[in-house]
């Protein structure tokens, strides 16, 4: 058997992941590692996704995108992460936007931007946390204040956006004060357009500059300041204010598939270095893969590998049949970040002080391996949300 085969796929799907894995084979892994030690932005396989019609791969047709499945997306997502981590979040930003105008922008939101992100040529990011809070998002601090011309006017910080410099779309989260009697009601998410770049990228948009990571290289990750931006009523998310956080959760239900098919991604990439590499050194006369120690290891990492795999499927088909996923995205989310970090680190073990070294691909996995365990939510806030959904289905009396 080979890891992280799926059942039950349309021959147009197959063709699709097929193309994807060729792709990470001949453009992806044998520069991945050199571009991630250089944090050098991964343009050229960038614009590779865009021939392949990656962009667009979940953009219905009639917006000229592919018209994909959510199970499709994550099944390619695996693939590229299984590369370079890296380059699936160049995508993963720009899907959750396409995701959440697909289900929640207005018809002509829809017409102005879905045809130009099927294409790539316009480029999401997505923007909710900030310098003070993380997964408490009710917490947000930026305000966009309404003016008397029926516009507003956008003051405040926001921190960790993927893509922050190179997307020309942010759909970010803000308070809008607007009387309703909960937090979460008075949140509005808007479509903030700007240039691709660093500095004012916009009228009172500022995007200071790369932020300096321990991992998850070659990608923009940013801040973005807001100083009186003024932005049209037509940009909010839906046309009426009040549904932000409603809007965001949803895009973050996908996202959190999305991060499960990267730590998959990852953790079958581990797998098979540390496979290979037990298969060629050797210890007291024989290859250490025929030490039980090691064969022990191999097995359980390649268990772990396939149990996650299994489980974002199912929480991808699941939103795909049209129902709520949150569960199962928050268990496919925990299950495979922790998973991953635990097969990394046994690959690494395997390795020995080989593993260690900036020459050998390992060490690049062991420091993205730790990104998925924060990004789009800790354990621990997965955690809570499968123990209140559990608690309810499962309800005394």
């Amino acid at each position: 058997m080979r890891l992280c085969e799926t059942d039950g796929l349309t021959d147009d799907q197959a063709e699709i992941i097929k193309a994807v894995r060729s792709f990470v084979e001949k453009e992806i892994l044998p520069v991945a590692t050199e571009l991630e030690h250089a944090d050098e932005y991964p343009q050229e396989i960038v614009d590779g996704l865009k021939e392949l019609g990656i962009f667009g791969l979940m953009i219905p047709e009639e917006y000229d995108g592919l018209g994909e499945s959510l199970l499709t997306y994550a099944l390619c997502v695996e693939e590229i992460a299984r590369g370079w981590m890296s380059v699936s979040g160049v995508i993963n930003t720009h899907f959750i936007v396409a995701y959440m105008l697909m289900r929640h922008g207005t018809e002509e939101q829809k017409q102005k931007y879905l045809p130009k992100m099927a294409t790539g040529e316009i480029r999401g990011a997505f923007s909710m946390s900030e310098p003070s809070l993380g997964s408490d998002v009710s917490a947000i601090k930026t305000k966009a204040t309404k003016q008397d011309d029926g516009g507003y006017s956008i003051t405040g910080q926001k921190m960790w956006l993927t893509n922050g410099g190179s997307s020309n779309l942010v759909a970010v989260l803000v308070k809008t004060d607007e009387g309703q009697d909960s937090v979460y009601k008075n949140m509005t998410t808007f479509l903030v357009e700007k240039e691709p770049g660093f500095g004012e990228t916009a009228q009172g948009v500022t995007v200071p500059g790369k932020i300096d990571k321990m991992g998850y290289k070659g990608i923009d990750t940013t801040e973005m300041v807001f100083e009186g931006h003024e932005i049209s009523a037509e940009q909010i998310l839906g046309g009426e204010p009040g549904k932000g956080f409603y809007q965001m959760m949803d895009g973050v239900e996908v996202g959190r598939v999305n991060v499960a098919a990267r730590a998959v991604g990852i953790a079958n990439r581990a797998f098979e270095l540390g496979a290979a590499y037990a298969q060629q050194r050797e210890t007291f006369g024989k290859p250490i893969a025929e030490h039980q120690a090691i064969l022990f290891r191999l097995a359980e990492m390649a268990t772990k590998v396939e149990t996650a795999h299994s489980m974002m499927v199912r929480a991808a088909r699941k939103k795909d049949a049209g129902e709520r996923n949150d569960v199962e995205a928050g268990m496919a989310k925990m299950v495979a970040s922790e998973y991953c970090n635990e097969v990394v680190q046994d690959s690494f073990r395997i390795h020995g002080g080989y593993g260690y070294s900036k020459e050998y691909e390992i060490e690049r996995l062991y420091r993205e391996a730790a990104f998925m365990l924060i990004g789009e939510g800790t354990s621990d806030i997965q955690k809570m949300i499968i123990g209140r959904a559990l608690l309810k289905e499962y309800k005394l009396g």
